[in-house]
Protein backbone atom coordinates (compact mmCIF):
# COMPACT_ATOMS: atom_id res chain seq x y z
CA UNK A 1 0.00 0.00 0.00
CA UNK A 2 1.35 3.61 -0.75
CA UNK A 3 0.63 6.20 2.07
CA UNK A 4 0.60 10.05 1.68
CA UNK A 5 0.43 12.54 4.47
CA UNK A 6 -0.41 16.19 4.67
CA UNK A 7 -1.47 19.01 6.79
CA UNK A 8 -4.99 19.67 6.19
CA UNK A 9 -4.49 23.41 4.16
CA UNK A 10 -7.13 25.95 3.12
CA UNK A 11 -8.40 25.11 -0.18
CA UNK A 12 -4.91 23.03 -1.50
CA UNK A 13 -3.77 23.59 -5.27
CA UNK A 14 -3.83 21.24 -7.10
CA UNK A 15 -0.54 19.17 -6.86
CA UNK A 16 -2.14 18.11 -3.20
CA UNK A 17 -5.02 16.40 -4.66
CA UNK A 18 -2.52 15.03 -7.60
CA UNK A 19 -0.28 13.46 -5.14
CA UNK A 20 -3.29 12.13 -3.01
CA UNK A 21 -4.84 10.61 -6.25
CA UNK A 22 -1.66 8.65 -6.58
CA UNK A 23 -1.64 7.11 -3.17
CA UNK A 24 -3.79 4.34 -1.40
CA UNK A 25 -4.55 6.47 1.48
CA UNK A 26 -4.24 9.76 2.69
CA UNK A 27 -3.38 10.80 6.26
CA UNK A 28 -4.57 14.38 7.41
CA UNK A 29 -1.71 15.14 10.07
CA UNK A 30 -4.30 17.15 11.91
CA UNK A 31 -3.07 16.53 15.71
CA UNK A 32 0.79 17.94 14.70
CA UNK A 33 1.66 21.60 15.89
CA UNK A 34 -0.39 24.95 13.97
CA UNK A 35 2.23 26.90 13.12
CA UNK A 36 3.03 30.61 15.01
CA UNK A 37 3.88 32.34 11.60
CA UNK A 38 1.87 32.61 7.75
CA UNK A 39 0.94 28.84 6.63
CA UNK A 40 -1.39 27.79 4.39
CA UNK A 41 -3.45 25.94 6.93
CA UNK A 42 -5.42 29.33 6.79
CA UNK A 43 -4.32 31.15 3.41
CA UNK A 44 -4.56 30.23 -0.22
CA UNK A 45 -4.03 32.26 -3.00
CA UNK A 46 -6.69 32.73 -6.08
CA UNK A 47 -6.69 35.40 -8.95
CA UNK A 48 -7.78 39.11 -9.73
CA UNK A 49 -7.20 42.18 -12.39
CA UNK A 50 -4.32 42.70 -10.59
CA UNK A 51 -2.52 39.07 -10.72
CA UNK A 52 -2.49 36.98 -6.90
CA UNK A 53 -5.84 37.36 -4.76
CA UNK A 54 -4.54 36.13 -1.24
CA UNK A 55 -7.60 34.76 1.30
CA UNK A 56 -7.10 34.67 4.45
CA UNK A 57 -9.15 33.05 7.64
CA UNK A 58 -8.72 34.59 10.58
CA UNK A 59 -8.33 31.99 13.43
CA UNK A 60 -7.52 32.61 17.41
CA UNK A 61 -4.17 32.29 18.71
CA UNK A 62 -3.78 35.23 21.34
CA UNK A 63 -2.95 33.80 24.48
CA UNK A 64 -3.63 30.14 23.39
CA UNK A 65 0.24 29.12 23.06
CA UNK A 66 0.68 25.94 21.40
CA UNK A 67 -2.25 24.50 19.86
CA UNK A 68 -2.23 21.29 17.26
CA UNK A 69 -4.16 22.10 14.47
CA UNK A 70 -7.54 20.26 15.25
CA UNK A 71 -8.27 22.70 18.03
CA UNK A 72 -7.58 26.23 16.65
CA UNK A 73 -10.95 27.69 16.16
CA UNK A 74 -12.23 30.57 13.71
CA UNK A 75 -12.68 34.06 14.88
CA UNK A 76 -16.18 34.01 15.43
CA UNK A 77 -17.07 38.18 14.03
CA UNK A 78 -18.50 36.64 10.42
CA UNK A 79 -18.29 39.76 8.39
CA UNK A 80 -14.95 38.71 6.86
CA UNK A 81 -16.84 35.83 5.44
CA UNK A 82 -18.71 37.95 3.39
CA UNK A 83 -16.13 39.71 2.40
CA UNK A 84 -13.89 37.12 1.35
CA UNK A 85 -16.86 36.02 -1.18
CA UNK A 86 -17.85 39.17 -2.36
CA UNK A 87 -14.21 39.38 -3.15
CA UNK A 88 -14.33 36.28 -5.03
CA UNK A 89 -17.23 36.91 -6.76
CA UNK A 90 -15.86 39.86 -7.70
CA UNK A 91 -12.62 38.62 -9.21
CA UNK A 92 -13.84 35.73 -11.11
CA UNK A 93 -17.03 37.52 -12.20
CA UNK A 94 -16.34 36.06 -15.86
CA UNK A 95 -15.23 32.57 -15.58
CA UNK A 96 -17.64 29.85 -16.43
CA UNK A 97 -18.18 27.76 -13.53
CA UNK A 98 -17.80 30.19 -10.50
CA UNK A 99 -21.18 29.83 -9.02
CA UNK A 100 -21.94 26.52 -9.14
CA UNK A 101 -18.69 26.09 -6.62
CA UNK A 102 -18.40 29.64 -5.31
CA UNK A 103 -21.48 28.35 -3.34
CA UNK A 104 -20.08 25.24 -2.21
CA UNK A 105 -17.06 27.69 -0.51
CA UNK A 106 -19.66 29.95 1.07
CA UNK A 107 -21.59 27.31 2.40
CA UNK A 108 -18.84 25.12 4.17
CA UNK A 109 -17.54 28.85 5.39
CA UNK A 110 -21.29 29.46 7.23
CA UNK A 111 -21.62 25.87 8.78
CA UNK A 112 -21.95 25.70 12.43
CA UNK A 113 -18.92 24.84 13.36
CA UNK A 114 -15.88 26.82 14.45
CA UNK A 115 -12.76 24.62 14.23
CA UNK A 116 -10.71 25.44 11.38
CA UNK A 117 -9.84 21.34 11.00
CA UNK A 118 -13.56 20.87 9.87
CA UNK A 119 -13.57 23.83 7.51
CA UNK A 120 -10.59 22.42 6.04
CA UNK A 121 -11.50 19.17 5.90
CA UNK A 122 -15.01 20.03 4.17
CA UNK A 123 -13.52 22.01 1.70
CA UNK A 124 -10.54 19.22 1.04
CA UNK A 125 -13.76 16.63 0.70
CA UNK A 126 -15.09 18.61 -1.79
CA UNK A 127 -12.18 19.75 -4.22
CA UNK A 128 -11.46 15.67 -3.79
CA UNK A 129 -15.22 14.74 -4.97
CA UNK A 130 -14.91 17.36 -7.88
CA UNK A 131 -11.59 16.45 -9.24
CA UNK A 132 -12.50 12.89 -8.71
CA UNK A 133 -9.78 11.49 -6.60
CA UNK A 134 -11.25 8.71 -4.61
CA UNK A 135 -8.80 7.92 -2.05
CA UNK A 136 -9.51 7.11 1.37
CA UNK A 137 -9.07 9.80 4.21
CA UNK A 138 -7.35 8.82 7.93
CA UNK A 139 -6.67 11.28 10.27
CA UNK A 140 -3.59 11.26 12.53
CA UNK A 141 -5.60 11.97 15.47
CA UNK A 142 -7.90 8.72 14.77
CA UNK A 143 -4.71 7.22 15.29
CA UNK A 144 -3.04 8.00 18.26
CA UNK A 145 0.95 8.57 17.64
CA UNK A 146 2.73 11.01 19.35
CA UNK A 147 5.97 10.82 17.38
CA UNK A 148 7.35 13.84 15.74
CA UNK A 149 9.18 14.70 12.09
CA UNK A 150 10.38 11.54 10.40
CA UNK A 151 9.49 9.41 13.09
CA UNK A 152 5.60 10.27 13.13
CA UNK A 153 5.75 8.99 9.67
CA UNK A 154 7.24 5.69 9.82
CA UNK A 155 4.97 5.08 12.93
CA UNK A 156 2.21 5.92 10.80
CA UNK A 157 3.05 3.60 7.84
CA UNK A 158 3.79 1.06 9.89
CA UNK A 159 0.42 1.27 11.75
CA UNK A 160 -1.57 1.25 8.16
CA UNK A 161 0.42 -1.43 7.12
CA UNK A 162 1.89 0.98 3.78
CA UNK A 163 5.17 -1.03 1.91
CA UNK A 164 6.00 2.77 0.48
CA UNK A 165 5.28 6.73 1.55
CA UNK A 166 4.53 9.30 -1.39
CA UNK A 167 6.34 12.63 -0.48
CA UNK A 168 6.78 15.45 -2.38
CA UNK A 169 10.04 15.93 -3.75
CA UNK A 170 10.59 19.52 -1.95
CA UNK A 171 10.29 17.77 1.34
CA UNK A 172 13.57 15.69 1.00
CA UNK A 173 15.26 17.84 3.28
CA UNK A 174 13.29 17.05 6.07
CA UNK A 175 12.64 13.11 6.01
CA UNK A 176 15.49 10.98 7.65
CA UNK A 177 15.50 8.64 4.34
CA UNK A 178 17.57 5.99 6.78
CA UNK A 179 14.37 5.85 9.34
CA UNK A 180 12.36 4.47 6.35
CA UNK A 181 14.94 2.40 5.06
CA UNK A 182 15.48 0.97 8.29
CA UNK A 183 11.95 0.30 8.72
CA UNK A 184 11.40 -1.62 5.12
CA UNK A 185 9.18 1.88 3.98
CA UNK A 186 9.95 2.70 0.25
CA UNK A 187 10.50 6.63 -0.05
CA UNK A 188 9.24 7.75 -3.26
CA UNK A 189 9.41 11.23 -4.14
CA UNK A 190 7.62 13.08 -6.85
CA UNK A 191 6.87 16.22 -7.96
CA UNK A 192 3.72 16.65 -9.52
CA UNK A 193 3.37 18.70 -12.98
CA UNK A 194 1.53 22.32 -12.29
CA UNK A 195 -1.66 21.84 -15.10
CA UNK A 196 -2.20 24.90 -17.17
CA UNK A 197 -4.95 26.06 -18.34
CA UNK A 198 -7.48 29.19 -19.26
CA UNK A 199 -7.24 31.61 -16.42
CA UNK A 200 -8.84 35.05 -15.90
CA UNK A 201 -6.64 37.86 -16.54
CA UNK A 202 -3.04 38.50 -18.04
CA UNK A 203 -0.19 36.28 -17.53
CA UNK A 204 -1.04 32.61 -15.83
CA UNK A 205 0.07 32.27 -12.18
CA UNK A 206 0.76 28.42 -11.28
CA UNK A 207 -0.55 26.38 -8.12
CA UNK A 208 -3.14 29.19 -7.53
CA UNK A 209 -5.92 27.30 -4.96
CA UNK A 210 -7.61 24.23 -6.86
CA UNK A 211 -10.82 26.33 -6.69
CA UNK A 212 -9.68 28.49 -9.38
CA UNK A 213 -9.20 25.38 -11.78
CA UNK A 214 -12.75 24.44 -10.87
CA UNK A 215 -14.14 28.27 -11.74
CA UNK A 216 -12.36 28.00 -15.14
CA UNK A 217 -12.38 24.30 -15.86
CA UNK A 218 -15.11 23.04 -14.40
CA UNK A 219 -15.69 19.33 -15.29
CA UNK A 220 -12.71 19.48 -17.13
CA UNK A 221 -10.61 20.11 -13.88
CA UNK A 222 -9.94 16.10 -13.25
CA UNK A 223 -8.43 15.62 -16.60
CA UNK A 224 -6.59 18.94 -16.51
CA UNK A 225 -5.34 18.26 -13.28
CA UNK A 226 -4.14 14.65 -14.42
CA UNK A 227 -2.60 15.90 -17.60
CA UNK A 228 1.27 15.17 -17.96
CA UNK A 229 3.26 18.34 -19.07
Amino acid sequence: MILAASRPYFVPYAGYFRRADLADLLVILDAVQFPRGTTWLTRNRFKHEQGTLWMTIPVQKKGLGLQPIQAVRICRERRWMRKLIESLRHAYRHAPYLEEHLNALADSLSADSDRLIDLNLRLIGYLMQQLRVSTPVVRLSELGSDATGTRLIVDICRRLGASAYLAQRSARTHLDAGLFEAAGIELRLISPPSPVYPQLWSDFIPDLSAFDLLFNCGPKASEIMRAPR
